[in-house]
């Protein structure tokens, strides 16, 4: 066992007659130490860019709301009657009359 722990400590194994194995293995496991890295690296990236497109969607969300209750004061029949008043627009007093078309054959 002694002799074992000098020889890792030393690194003889790997420049001893059948260290070729041990350098597959070392390789190996420097392949896939990259691949783990690799692959840790993208899930950050992903998890950044969620957060990102959440807040973006929660900004977008708050100008369409915003956008929204614009639309619907402008909408009213008192803002649409004080812009028309503005410009010397008054509503009618006198009621719309319907017109009804007869066809002719």
């Amino acid at each position: 066992m002694k002799k074992n722990m000098y020889s890792i400590l030393k690194g003889t194994f790997l420049i001893s007659d059948d260290s070729f194995k041990n350098w597959r293995f070392i390789i190996f496991l420097s392949v896939l130490a990259i691949v783990m890295i690799a692959s840790s690296h993208s899930a950050d990236k992903k998890v950044y860019e969620i957060a990102r497109l959440n807040n973006e969607v929660k900004e977008l969300r708050s100008r369409f709301l915003d956008g929204r209750s614009r639309l619907m004061q402008l909408k009213m029949e008192s803002a649409v009657a004080l812009k028309m008043k503005e410009k010397g627009l008054e509503p009618s007093v006198i009621p719309p009359k319907k017109i009804k078309v007869k066809s002719q054959k």
